[in-house]
């Protein structure tokens, strides 16, 4: 299947993995390219220019297909040296990153100078179009569904990515609540060129995190997520657990007094103990509500050869008989 977004990246199928912190290290991003897709590395996961430099390096000896780095921008006391890990991306060879968090225009001239293509998420059409007026060559459109941080409007995809499409003249994929070959031909008929997954690639075999978290995804329904720190507007979708309950009785008893002080032992450096050890219940983690969607744990390239069948059968037989009939 060719779209602007796979001519743009040279992948073969119009997939992208989201970045997530402590998912996205080498062993996931390979997995999804070497399967068709565009796997991506997360930034901020390494932390530091030296490792995400061995990171790199680590995902090209896996994979000979692009691959790409995400790299979240955000508004930190003890920021990480971003114009290190600016250069540490184009230094090793990577031709594509997705930005993240605030507004990435100073980091802009230094990728295309570099010639590396960058795809910025955005969960609103304004924002999109910002993006779109910076000089971004894409965005990923994240709708209300989508696991990690929604935005504050609350639109979902039904609505957005149409709207989206009305606006923009770049390239765009849908992000938030994708899983299979309906989502992507929905994204496309929406007027997407690809599709974003995060939750949904958590739960294949190569996912390097604990298998704690895939059971948990896989047992989980579309009912099973939660909006938290809405009042400080840094809404995160995240699994329902116990920490969550306590952190969501801590906003409502604070009420509109809330710091992020009150929450920060369910939100703070909590991705290591979920994602490596399996503790489930160590804090917030962001899921989509996708997760009533994904009943099993494929490998990367078993669910993106389903997801791209899908899509064929869908288009060449359910939707052709319809105009047929």
């Amino acid at each position: 299947m060719k779209t602007r977004i796979t001519e743009m990246f040279g992948i073969e199928h119009p997939i992208i993995q989201g970045g997530m912190h402590y998912v996205g290290f080498a062993e996931m991003a390979a997995a999804v390219s070497n399967a068709g897709g565009l796997g991506i590395i997360t930034g901020l996961t390494q932390g530091t220019p030296e490792k995400l430099a061995n990171e790199i390096a680590r995902c090209k000896d896996m994979t000979d297909k692009p691959f790409g780095v995400n790299l979240t921008f955000l508004p930190m006391m003890n920021a990480p040296d971003y114009p290190g890990l600016v250069r540490t991306i184009i230094e090793g060879g990577v031709k594509i990153v997705e930005t993240a968090g605030n507004n990435p225009a100073q980091v802009l001239p230094f990728f295309k100078d570099a010639g590396v293509k960058v795809i910025h998420k955005c969960t609103s059409v304004r924002h999109s179009l910002k993006a779109q007026s910076i000089g971004c060559d894409a965005v990923s459109v994240d709708g209300f569904e989508c696991g990690g941080h929604p935005g504050e409007d609350d639109i979902p995809n039904m609505i957005l990515l149409p709207r989206a499409a009305d606006e923009l003249e770049i390239p765009f994929v849908a992000s938030g609540g994708m899983a299979d070959g309906r989502s992507l031909v929905a994204s496309l008929a929406m007027g997407a060129d690809g599709m974003n997954m995060g939750t949904r690639f958590i739960a294949t075999q190569e996912a390097p995190v604990h298998e704690n978290v895939k059971k948990a995804i896989v047992a989980a329904s579309e009912l099973d997520t939660r909006l938290v720190m809405r009042p400080l507007r840094n809404t995160e979708r995240v699994m329902a657990n116990d920490a969550v309950d306590e952190l969501l009785r801590i906003e409502k008893e604070k009420g509109a007094d809330l710091k992020f002080e009150d929450i920060i032992e369910q939100v703070a450096g909590v991705y290591p103990r979920i994602m490596t050890e399996g503790d489930m219940d160590a804090g917030a983690w962001s899921c989509g509500m996708v997760a009533g969607l994904i009943n099993d744990i494929p490998t990367c390239k078993e669910l993106i050869d389903s997801i791209m069948a899908e899509a064929e059968e869908i288009i060449t037989k359910r939707l052709a008989g319809f105009q047929n009939a």
